[in-house]
């Protein structure tokens, strides 16, 4: 598949990270919208109670902000989708209302992923940043994906890997993990949990590493997806209490 040959050419550098702000929450599953199916999905974060101090100079302050994005995507073939990030958005007390930048988005997947045992794939994400979001204004992200439908379990990693492209050995390791239990069709509960080691060539110490906790439940309907979480912080370096909330649904058929 093109996307594994896309690995080494995307993983040319990576950040030392400063733990800023996400725009995105989420384990990704491998699922996509359907050939010729255009897909809006927004994300909102918000943080009661986070990081007093700014990540680099300027940076917006997690403490009481609320971050979010509005996510496109369009199913281009059975393991093929299309997105981008626009706007993406915070507001907090540090910097006001403020817009971000925008993303682009390439996800490869195993086709129907929810039809099998195993399912995997890959996300690469190209990012503009406003100096306030990100200490660099150019960023990407490598999301690996696979995991196991055991029924009702699932079991998903994503062994994410982020760049600012300034050498290989600096790549950012920021794994997410999630378990989930499926009561029907329509519901689900998960354990998720984010973190950021920093980079490959030397992890930072456990209290200088980023690792969240979450509570999330799922409900899926004709009109509306919803997901929403309740995170908690691990470590010093880690947000105490961040709430998550995402809204999703198909828009139009444009294709048989």
């Amino acid at each position: 598949m093109h996307a594994f040959s896309l690995l080494g050419i995307a993983l040319v550098a990576a950040p030392v990270m400063a733990f800023a702000q996400t725009d995105e929450i989420q384990v990704y599953d491998a699922q996509i919208a359907g050939r010729g199916v255009f897909n809006l999905m927004v994300h909102n974060n918000f943080t009661p109670r986070g990081r007093k101090t700014p990540a680099f100079p300027l940076a917006i302050v997690p403490d009481r902000s609320l971050n979010g994005a509005s996510e496109w995507a369009y199913g281009v073939t059975d393991w093929f989708e299309q997105g981008l990030y626009l706007p993406v958005y915070s507001i907090s007390r540090s910097n006001g209302a403020t817009l971000n930048g925008f993303k682009l988005r390439e996800l490869f997947v195993r086709p129907h992923a929810s039809d099998h045992t195993l399912f995997y794939g890959v996300n690469f994400e190209f990012s503009y940043n406003a100096r306030y979001w990100e200490p660099k204004r150019v960023t990407s992200e490598v999301r690996p994906i696979i995991g196991l439908h055991l029924h009702p379990v699932d079991i998903i990693v994503n062994p994410i890997l982020d760049t600012v492209y300034d050498g290989f050995k600096n790549l950012d390791f920021a794994p997410a993990t999630r378990i989930a239990y499926n009561f029907s069709s329509n519901w689900l509960i998960a354990a998720e949990e984010y973190a950021d080691y920093g980079p490959l060539h030397q992890f930072h110490s456990v209290s200088d590493q980023y690792h969240e906790f979450y509570g999330v439940v799922d409900h899926s309907s004709k009109s509306v997806n919803i997901e929403f979480g309740a995170g908690f912080g691990l470590t010093a370096a880690s947000d105490k209490v961040t709430l998550k909330l995402m809204l999703s649904r198909d828009l139009h058929r444009f294709s048989k």
